[in-house]
């Protein structure tokens, strides 16, 4: 990437030359006003004259898409990019260079901002029965998804290059509108909407977009739904206390109010694994939530705790420096032989209490339930799941470490939850 580019404006563009000459020359206009340094890609499948003399003229830069449709002229354009940020719009002058200048304005305020038509403020000016079928699509696949975002179709954005992945890209349509809004979401990035007014200027064309947008989105929606519930999406911890499945809130909520009983009272907590559970917004002042994936911590921002990217098998925490530490299910998740129960001992003050948690795969309650959730969910979570502790065990190993057993809890007899105090010095 080149740094010294502030903005890369990508423009897909399939036989728009007339629209072109229009474009770009305002759009220039436009940006120049900023101050910045910027440059202007125009994508297509076959650069024709009308878009060579468009661009030309507005020094910008026309590219030919290796891959096919909307989605591949994204791509090229993403990968051919060299701003810290990029701006996609689209060329059939739907999209008001003036509003750029709004969009740049809020760029610090989030990773991905939208130009939405149906935020408070927005206006969507188009045919009836087109604007019924769009609000109705992004109503529902919005929500099908849990992305919180009222105009997912929309294509004028602004993006913190930074949040985009060219080559994990899938998407040939319009559904990679909403991939990109998924992997965004899946990697804890900040998404936010900003109120538009929407006039397509040509006949015709915008009808063609939202069919062919509903067709090609129904027929991903299942590939997508999977990436957006993967445990290893940035907000998965959090809205699974939410969650829509009886048992699964639940857990969480249980898991959530043990752990909160157990450490309270104990002062600042050191919480290894942190992920984007709703405990991290629990924790006391001057605690420190520690997980090794980078996206969890992301999005835990919103707890308003102090976040560390760092491995439990070596943790960047003074001996005795914490007299609590939470530890809440990790330690299934790697080998017995790691280190991570010598860090979380080393940490704790003398006289500290320890919060561990794990299923006890002694209960049939357990068992019972990872079979259930292999079989429904083969590949996810449960075989995650490499280390196989009990309860006992748990007992015998830290009491030979000097550590007294305090307390036990249970969620349906599965997950275990233990407490500890270590002895004093």
């Amino acid at each position: 990437m080149n740094e010294a580019i502030d903005l890369s404006v990508i423009i897909p563009a399939h036989n728009e030359g007339e629209n072109l000459v229009s474009l770009l020359p305002n759009l220039k206009t436009i940006l120049d006003t900023l101050g910045i340094t910027y440059e202007i890609l125009v994508v297509c499948r076959a650069v024709d004259s009308p878009t060579a003399q468009a661009t030309q003229a507005s020094r910008a830069r026309a590219l030919e898409q290796k891959e096919r449709g909307y989605g591949g002229a994204l791509i090229a354009g993403f990968k051919a990019a060299g701003g810290a940020y990029c701006l996609t719009m689209d060329a059939d002058l739907s999209h008001p260079p003036e509003f750029i200048v709004d969009l740049w304005a809020k760029r610090e305020s989030a990773d991905v901002i939208i130009a939405s038509r149906y935020v408070p403020g927005g206006k969507a000016i188009m045919p009836w029965g087109r604007y019924v079928l769009s609000r109705a699509l992004n109503l529902v696949f919005s929500r099908g998804l849990s992305l919180g975002v009222s105009d997912m179709s929309s294509g004028f954005r602004l993006y913190r290059a930074s949040a985009v992945d060219a080559d994990a890209i899938r998407g040939r349509d319009f559904e990679v509108l909403q991939e990109v809004l998924v992997k965004a979401y899946a990697e804890g990035r900040r998404v936010t909407e900003t109120a538009f007014t929407y006039e397509p200027r040509r006949h015709g064309s915008s009808n063609a977009r939202i069919f062919r947008f509903g067709l090609t989105y129904i027929r991903t929606f299942w590939k997508l739904w999977k990436d957006r519930n993967s445990i290893l999406c940035a907000d998965y911890d959090d809205r699974a206390h939410d969650s829509a499945i009886p048992l699964q809130r639940y857990w969480q909520r249980e898991r959530f109010r043990h752990i909160t009983e157990l450490i309270s009272g104990e002062g600042a907590v050191l919480d290894v694994g942190c992920g984007s559970s709703r405990i991290i917004g629990a924790l006391p002042e001057g605690s420190v939530a520690i997980d090794v994936l980078l996206r969890k911590l992301r999005y835990s921002r919103k707890f308003n705790r102090h976040l560390v990217h760092a491995s439990g098998f070596q943790l960047p925490i003074r001996s005795g420096s914490f007299p609590c530490v939470l530890c809440s299910q990790v330690i299934e998740h790697v080998p017995k032989t790691s280190p991570i129960l010598d860090e979380l001992v080393r940490t704790l003050a003398p006289g500290g209490r320890l919060v561990l948690g794990t299923p006890d795969y002694a209960n049939w309650e357990w068992v019972v339930t990872e079979a259930l959730y292999g079989f429904f969910a083969p590949g996810a979570y449960a075989d995650e799941h490499i280390a196989h502790y009990t309860r006992q065990e748990l007992i015998d190993t830290f009491h030979r470490r000097g550590f007294v057993h305090e307390e036990t809890r249970y969620i349906l007899k599965g997950e275990l939850i233990l407490a500890f105090r270590k002895e004093a010095a």
